[in-house]
């Protein structure tokens, strides 16, 4: 039961990262399509504003895609969940989020590149929810013992 699960990650690990790079390269290959043949745009800031989806779609693959020995052809590592919660979203919203704007300066012009803001600022909302829940635990953590409820024992256990 547990290959099984381990093969059908694998399996959609491999999907997901296909169809990831497939879409760098439909995005980006438009992009610079657009830049050379209709319109100028601005390379250098593609270039510095598509680094961090880079950046995460290399983190992507070398976490994420599965692993296979050479001479069996067996699975050695499904590889991490791409469908998981917390960071690896983060790392797929970046990208998608760049490739919405990638696709917008394309169309209208530099000042698209403005959307990718959208990124850190989500990213400093979510950190600073995550500060909030650590310093609401830690008070938890200190003050747990002082505030006790008063009565008997079965009081206290009832609470």
């Amino acid at each position: 039961m547990a290959q099984k699960a381990r093969k059908d990650r694998a399996k959609s690990n491999s999907a997901a990262l296909n169809n990831l790079h497939l879409g760098s390269l439909i995005v980006n290959g438009l992009f610079l399509l657009l830049h050379f043949v209709f319109r100028s745009r601005s390379l250098l800031l593609w270039f510095i504003f598509s680094l961090p989806s880079f950046i995460c779609q290399f983190t992507l693959e070398k976490t994420g895609r599965p692993k296979y020995d050479p001479d069996m052809k067996a699975l050695k590592s499904s590889g991490e969940d791409l469908a998981a919660p917390g960071l690896t979203d983060y790392m797929f919203d970046v990208i998608w989020v760049t490739w919405a704007a990638a696709i917008l300066v394309a169309l209208f012009g530099n000042w698209a590149w403005v959307l990718w803001t959208v990124i850190p600022v989500f990213g400093a909302y979510k950190a600073f929810g995550m500060m909030g829940a650590a310093k609401q635990m830690a008070q938890l953590g200190a003050g747990g013992d002082v505030a006790a409820p008063a009565g008997n024992r079965k009081q206290r256990r009832a609470a």
